[in-house]
């Protein structure tokens, strides 16, 4: 089905109640062909290209499936900005999606707004188009809107390239993490 990727993310500073410094290793499934780095991913692996530590989040203004409203970036305020982009079929998002629940629930509580975004294309992935998101977000119980990147445009503002690929901005909106959620993997005893 999808493409994989050994992916490094190193976390170098930690928030009031973000993440602790440490360098991970993480197998995750790629956006699928026609994705965030366009159809030349054919078959081969990929490596996440990360955005630099104190980026400023990349713009956008996109639809939730599930309301039809659209959700920009302004509108998102708090102490802080999570932006997780996801998609439907992939095994490790699914592995982790009570995870993403709990921890929109959770980020709510504390006045800090999350999203998920997916950025796959629909006609190698019919799978995860906007109204099969909407049907994913209410299984999971997903509170935080789920957003269709239909042009990839803001995937690649992003450089996001794997699922679940997790970007934490601060107040002032400059990202101070990116890579994956936790250690948890398909067929191994982690816990999510």
């Amino acid at each position: 089905p999808g493409l994989s990727a050994t992916v490094r993310t190193v976390v170098t500073r930690r928030t009031g109640w973000g993440p602790v410094v440490r360098t991970v290793v993480v197998r995750r499934k790629v956006l699928g062909r026609g994705g965030a780095h366009g159809p030349s991913l054919g078959r081969m692996a990929t490596q996440s290209t990360m955005l630099a530590l104190g980026t400023p989040a990349p713009d956008f203004a996109l639809p939730e499936p599930a309301t039809g409203r659209t959700v920009t970036l302004a509108e998102l305020t708090g102490p802080a900005l999570v932006v997780t982009f996801l998609c439907n079929h992939c095994p490790y998002v699914l592995l982790v999606a009570a995870g993403l629940a709990a921890l929109g629930r959770d980020l709510a509580a504390q006045g800090v707004p999350m999203v998920g975004i997916s950025s796959n294309d629909v006609v190698t992935y019919p799978q995860d188009g906007p109204e099969a998101m909407a049907l994913e977000a209410r299984r999971h119980g997903w509170t935080f809107p789920y957003l269709y990147d239909e042009s990839q445009e803001v995937a690649r503002a992003y450089s996001a390239a794997c699922t679940p690929d997790t970007f934490v901005f601060d107040a002032d909106r400059r990202l101070v993490y990116r890579g994956r959620l936790d250690d948890s993997r398909p067929r191994t005893d982690r816990p999510v």
